[in-house]
C-alpha cells in the first residue's frame, strides 16, 4: 500500500508534535515519534544515510535517490518539526511561564502514559529485561540529578553540544534542551537563535547532523539485535525522566537571561510543601488529559498504519 497526500499530512501533524515537545526542556520528541508509530521508521530513515545516496543519484537519478532517501516522510515530518518550532514555541513559552503547573502536569501524564505504551509492546517481561528496565530508570533519574555546567566559547563546544542533545531528541526520555540546560550552552545557543549569530547556529547543525546519522545507527543496530532489552531500556528511561517534568519544583539555582528567569537547578517536591497554590485539581485534570491524549494517539496511529516500506 502507498502513500497517499492524507497519510503525509497525518505524519506532518506528528512531526507537530515531536516540534512542540522538543521546546521544553523536560519532554522529548522521541517520545511522541515513538507513540504515535513512527520512531523505529524515523531511526532506521536517518541510518540509511549514506554516501550511496548519492551513487544512486548519479546511476539512476534523483527520483530514485528520493524514493532510497525515504524523502517524502522525511519531508512531511520536518515540515511539521519546523512549524512547530517556529509558531508554537512562544505559545509553549508562554504557557509555562503563566501556568507552569497545570502545563508540567499535562506532560507528566503524557509521559507517564508514554511509559504504559512502550512497555507494552513487550509480550513478556522476564527478570533479565526488568534489570535493564531498572538500569535505564536510574541512568534517566540521575541524568535528571547532574547541576548544569558552565558553558564554554569555543567551536568544539557548540559542535559537541548540537551533537549529544540531537541524540537526546531522537532518544524517548530526556529531551534535547534540558541536555543544552546540563552542558551549559541553553543560554548560548538560544539567544544565537533570537540574535541570529549564524555562526554558531551552523556549529550546532552541523554537531547535530554528525550526531543524529552516528547515533541513529546505533539504534538501529540495537532495534535489528537487541529490541525486547532496547524496549526495556527505553520504558525505565522514560520512567526515570518523569523526575524532570515533576510539576511541583523548589528552586535551586536560578540566573535572568534578557529579563527571564532560567532555572539553572532545582527539586522535585510534594504539593503540600510547594511555596504556592499547588492547584491540585487544575493538575490532576492536565494529568489526566495528557494520559488520554496518548491513549488516543495510539488508537489513531493503530487506524491508521503508515509504515508500508521496507527500509
Amino acid at each position: 500500500m502507498k502513500r497517499n497526500f492524507k497519510s503525509y499530512i497525518t505524519i506532518s501533524l506528528k512531526g507537530l508534535g515531536m516540534g512542540a515537545a522538543d521546546v521544553v526542556p523536560g519532554v522529548s520528541g522521541g517520545t511522541i515519534a515513538f507513540i504515535t508509530g513512527i520512531y523505529e521508521e524515523l531511526v532506521t530513515t536517518i541510518a540509511n544515510v549514506d554516501l550511496s545516496l548519492i551513487k544512486t543519484w548519479n546511476k539512476n537519478g534523483f527520483s530514485m535517490m528520493w524514493k532510497q532517501l525515504n524523502g517524502n516522510f522525511i519531508l512531511a515530518l520536518l515540515t511539521g518539526i519546523f512549524l512547530s518550532v517556529f509558531t508554537l514555541m512562544k505559545l509553549t513559552n508562554y504557557l509555562l511561564e503563566t501556568y507552569p503547573i497545570v502545563v508540567w502536569s499535562f506532560f507528566f501524564g503524557l509521559v507517564l502514559a508514554s511509559v504504559w505504551y512502550v512497555g507494552k509492546q513487550i509480550d513478556r517481561w522476564t527478570l533479565k529485561l526488568i534489570s535493564f528496565a531498572i538500569i535505564g530508570f536510574f541512568v534517566a533519574f540521575g541524568i535528571t540529578l547532574l547541576a548544569p555546567a558552565q558553558g564554554i566559547d569555543h567551536p568544539l563546544y557548540f559542535l559537541l553540544c548540537g551533537a549529544i542533545a540531537i541524540c537526546a531528541m531522537i532518544l524517548p526520555g530526556i529531551s534535547g534542551a534540558f541536555i543544552l540546560v546540563l552542558m551549559g550552552g541553553y543560554k548560548s545557543i538560544t539567544e544565537a537563535v533570537s540574535e541570529l549569530n549564524f555562526q554558531i547556529i551552523g556549529l550546532v547543525g552541523l554537531g547535530a547532523i554528525i550526531g543524529i546519522l552516528s547515533f541513529s545507527r546505533i539504534l538501529k543496530w540495537l532495534f535489528n539485535n537487541y529490541k525486547l532489552i532496547t524496549l526495556a531500556i527505553l520504558t525505565g528511561f522514560i520512567a526515570g525522566s518523569l523526575n524532570k517534568i515533576w510539576p511541583w519544583k523548589k528552586v535551586i539555582d536560578s540566573e535572568i537571561v534578557k529579563g527571564k528567569v532560567v532555572i539553572l537547578d532545582e527539586t522535585s517536591i510534594l504539593p503540600q510543601y510547594y511555596d504556592g497554590d499547588p492547584k491540585l485539581i487544575f493538575a490532576t485534570v492536565a494529568a489526566v488529559l495528557g494520559f488520554i491524549l496518548i491513549l488516543a494517539l495510539e488508537k489513531i496511529a493503530q487506524k491508521q498504519p503508515l509504515s508500508d516500506a521496507k527500509h
